[in-house]
């Protein structure tokens, strides 16, 4: 908050002034500075009135800032990443997540107060805010999140003989000399780690830079005692911590997760977290005298002195959507990681599928559907598109011990049809099979046939719905035609039954509906068991464009009462009492606002209890939620992908750029409109 004595006026007249690019940089400054109306950037010389200036906290970069501000005699407001700031790395270019903003100093300057010091002086905290605290720290042990999270989450070896951590940090950091500190605080803490276990390997973690030459740390030369250790390697902090039975510190964050971690934490400076009572200090801050649980302080910490915002969406956030959010980041990227070799994706498709395989991957593309030996050499997964698996190349990968994935559209895709070339925000990777081959396990049906679906997922499931719902969203998102007035005999007598046509040359028909394959065999089956319902037909979008192959002769009009051509599909599910398909996705968006579905084929969401089916799989006997099933078929099996930053994304923030994107989109883009031209006069439809 404000310093007591700032005069503020109306946050909608006010403006932040800033000089670093770096905030020009991140998308999330301006809805988490709610204080001021605007931010500028004030170029050298510049006399443009403002309110206050904005800086990096401490850092030498943010001298001419704080120079500016007392020039000036403006508020000088120090912004610093927040303690859960991404998966990626900041000086990699990584959104941030949280920041801080601090009126009296800065939470790593010891030296004086600061925003969050005189929380932990002097606030009182709510048992039910405490018992928020505690459960997002139980959520960050579970899911190993630290500040950052690019490093690999790789256990260390067991040992025979108790360990100690200590942490090294690179010279002349900002939190060591504002965190009361100096050279000799490193020599202290490791003669101290030394002596207090005379049995004890000692492990030191180095930044990986020191280890190669580019940094300069501390405590480097310790290698040549016998008992010690470095540790130069990326590792999530939370594998070093599993490993050992004390911590020490100088200022590093590391501390405060040991803590987290109930381990004992002795600190050689004076972090954020020290002098309160629950670690080891070798100083003493004379204005931090009160004792504070673990609890309170990371609710001062975390829940109240940290703000955080979707970096993609630009919109605020909390804490634990983005415990949810970095949560998805990591498990998407370490599922994926490898060395992949793309088969037969067209130059389109290559442009963005190395963002979906993520930053701890690598791709190597090839031309033509048949690889080569050699072409194998270095590569540990393979990936084609959908069925294009041949004999041949699960023969090679055999061979050549290659995992091979198929990859397909995910189930909330874009603002506008994958046949026109739009680039989506979701993709599935299955390393089985795929979610629409009802012949063959797929992950989609091993996910929800195994897994234990936790109650605060079904929670998050049971939001993103209800989201859904409310902003009328689907796979396409293509806005259609207003409903036209339906016939009097359609209205109160009869019921509804909707019928969405699919494309009768897909593989999700071939492989997902063996019985009923066409759209005119469908609707004979839903006039029989239907005989006295009001029948409304939509045709597949992708066959109204004239890119696939559906549409129905004119014996067939007799089976429905109305077909819709331009209509939006979810105000067709709304108006409908029931849906019938094959294997449509309109049968998983129509279950979703609790629409009766009957399928007549077996897409992943039959089977488990939910839908009036015709056919059944012997491996599908589990009886799912609903709020179950979107658990797993959008919250884990796809992988999202925001395509502003090419970074991993998750299913909510998805929902969220779909939304901002078809508020943005005024008509049928003139790219799209060329392209259907070009197509439909020169491709040969297949």
């Amino acid at each position: 908050m404000p310093n007591d004595s700032t005069v503020l006026r109306p946050s909608s007249a006010r403006v932040a002034g800033y000089l670093s690019k770096g905030l020009a940089r991140w998308n999330i400054i301006r809805c988490l500075l709610p204080e001021y109306s605007r931010q500028v950037r004030l170029k050298p010389g510049s006399h443009q009135p403002v309110d206050a200036i904005l800086g990096w906290g401490l850092k030498p970069t943010s001298t001419p800032a704080r120079r500016l501000a007392e020039r000036r005699g403006l508020p000088y407001v120090a912004i610093e990443d927040g303690f859960l700031r991404s998966l990626g790395l900041g000086v990699n270019y990584s959104q941030p997540h949280s920041l801080v903003v601090d009126y009296t100093g800065i939470y790593y300057d010891a030296t004086r107060p600061s925003d969050l010091e005189r929380l932990l002086a002097d606030a009182d905290f709510e048992a039910d805010e405490l018992a928020r605290a505690d459960h997002a720290m139980q959520r960050l042990r579970r899911l190993r999140l630290s500040k950052y999270n690019h490093a690999p989450d790789l256990p260390l070896p067991a040992a025979e003989r108790p360990r100690v951590l200590v942490i090294d940090q690179t010279r002349d950091d900002a939190s060591i000399t504002h965190g009361m500190a100096d050279a000799s605080s490193f020599q202290r803490m490791l003669k101290s780690a030394l002596a207090d276990h005379p049995d004890a390997e000692i492990l030191i973690k180095t930044h990986p830079d020191v280890i190669a030459g580019r940094k300069q740390g501390y405590l480097t030369q310790a290698s040549s005692d016998p008992r010690c250790r470095l540790i130069g390697d990326d590792l999530n902090p939370w594998a070093l911590i599993d490993a050992v039975d004390a911590v020490y510190v100088v200022t590093s964050q590391l501390g405060f997760e040991a803590l987290m971690a109930e381990k004992p934490v002795h600190c050689f400076g004076m972090p954020f977290y020290a002098g309160w009572g629950l670690t080891r200090d070798a100083l003493r801050c004379e204005r931090r005298q009160r004792s504070r649980t673990l609890s309170e302080l990371f609710a001062a910490a975390y829940l109240r002195y940290c703000r955080y915002a979707n970096p993609y969406t630009g919109q605020a956030s909390t804490l634990e959507a983005t415990i949810d959010l970095i949560a998805d980041q990591k498990r998407q990227r370490d599922r994926l990681a490898g060395r992949w070799l793309a088969v037969g994706f067209s130059s389109w498709k290559r442009a963005f599928i190395s963002d979906f395989l993520g930053p701890a991957s690598n791709v190597r593309f090839i031309q033509g559907d048949h690889p080569q030996p050699r072409e194998l050499e270095g590569r540990d997964s393979l990936v084609v598109w959908g069925q294009k698996a041949t004999d041949e190349i699960k023969a090679l990968c055999r061979r050549h011990g290659l995992k091979l994935w198929r990859m397909e559209d995910g189930f909330v895709r874009s603002v506008g049809l994958g046949v026109d070339l739009t680039r989506p925000l979701s993709l599935a990777f299955d390393s089985r099979g795929l979610y629409y081959d009802a012949g063959n396990e797929s992950d989609l049906e091993r996910l929800l046939a195994e897994t234990d679906f936790e109650p605060a997922l079904l929670t998050r499931a049971h939001r993103l719905r209800q989201r859904l719902t409310e902003l009328k969203l689907s796979k396409y998102n293509v806005r259609g035609k207003t409903l036209p007035a339906l016939p009097s005999d359609a209205i109160g007598s009869r019921p509804i039954v909707l019928v969405p046509g699919q494309v009768e040359s897909d593989a999700s028909i071939a492989h997902g509906s063996p019985e009923i394959k066409t759209n005119q065999a469908l609707l004979e089956a839903v006039r029989q068991n239907r005989p006295e319902a009001f029948v409304i037909y939509k045709p597949h979008p992708d066959v109204v464009s004239g890119a696939r192959v559906g549409l129905l002769d004119r014996t067939a009009r007799q089976l429905y009462d109305l077909e819709l051509v331009d209509c939006d599909i979810i105000d067709l599910i709304e108006l409908a009492d029931e849906i019938h398909t094959m294997c449509s996705l309109t049968g998983f968006e129509g279950l979703m606002r609790d629409v009766e579905v009957h399928t007549y084929g077996l897409p992943f969401y039959a089977g488990w209890g939910l839908t009036h089916d015709r056919l059944s799989s012997p491996r599908r006997q589990r009886r799912l939620t609903l709020d179950a099933l979107i658990a797993g078929a959008l919250l884990m099996y796809p992988t999202y992908v925001d395509p502003v930053s090419g970074e991993f994304c998750n299913a909510d923030t998805a929902v969220e750029l779909m939304q901002q994107q078809r508020d943005q989109r005024t008509g049928l883009p003139l790219r799209v409109r060329f392209y259907r031209l070009y197509r439909n006069l020169f491709s040969r439809r297949q």
